[in-house]
């Protein structure tokens, strides 16, 4: 029988242009934020520096978040959970 994977798991590898979900985010809160303050600055400087701050913030997010796919670790939660009490004999073990 075919196993499927729960959809929680395939939403915790959710990528977009490269970024994680929470990662992508931030990207879109910063452009937000940008995109008001060129609208109420009227200056070329700032556009260029809203501009040059999220290509920067995007690259900086791109190489954080390959680092932390290295330095990720296994499974922070058991494989199965059960409810059923624990008697203290593990059958495992030969």
């Amino acid at each position: 029988m075919k196993k499927y994977e729960p959809y929680r798991n395939i939403r915790k590898g959710a990528v977009i242009f490269g970024l994680s979900l929470p990662l992508f985010a931030l990207m879109m809160l910063s452009i937000i934020a940008s995109l008001l303050v060129i609208i109420f600055s009227f200056s070329l400087g700032m556009i260029i520096s809203a501009m040059l701050f999220n290509a920067f913030l995007y690259i900086g997010l791109n190489r954080t978040s390959r680092l932390l796919e290295f330095m990720q670790m296994t499974g922070a939660f058991p494989k199965m959970i059960s409810n059923k009490k624990d008697s203290g004999i593990d059958y495992e073990k030969n």
